[in-house]
């Protein structure tokens, strides 16, 4: 029988770790993220950039998955592109560099109509150059040390 939330949706209530792999029933896990919360741009990209400097990609890529689940906006596409650069980087944390790679240029791409106006402050183009460089060193080696990026200049 699959876990149930309150609302009757599927959903593992295994614990997860930092990096959001599942872990047997009854380990000490990772606070999960909570699902479906609507935030403002500014929550969203404070929470995402806590949670990446933790070392918590699986939870940022969530926390982005909610904007861009919550908004009809422009920027949709934005919060896609940013959850699938949490996921790159997610992947690149577990080990896992070919789908570090593809994410990651996946996600450079999807927020390049932002690049010239970026929105809320967010670092475009210092995010893509992150992730296409993260991207290639993916590509060439077993196994990389991912470093967090910036989503905004200075911070």
């Amino acid at each position: 029988m699959r876990d149930r939330d309150e609302a009757g949706r599927a959903r593992n209530a295994r614990p997860r770790d930092g990096l959001g792999r599942p872990l047997p029933y009854g380990a000490e896990g990772v606070e999960r993220q909570p699902e479906g919360i609507a935030r403002t741009p500014e929550e969203t990209v404070a929470e995402a950039q806590r949670l990446l400097d933790e070392g918590k990609p699986f939870h940022a890529h969530e926390v982005f998955e909610d904007a861009w689940k919550t908004t009809d906006d422009p920027t949709r596409e934005l919060w896609r592109g940013l959850a699938q650069l949490a996921v790159g980087l997610t992947h690149a944390a577990r080990g896992n560099c070919v789908g570090a790679a593809a994410l990651l240029e996946r996600g450079a791409v999807n927020i390049e109509p932002f690049r010239h106006e970026p929105p809320h402050g967010i670092d475009v183009a210092g995010l893509q150059a992150w992730a296409r460089s993260l991207a290639a060193e993916a590509k060439d080696r077993v196994r990389v040390e991912p470093v967090a990026p910036r989503l905004r200049h200075g911070t």
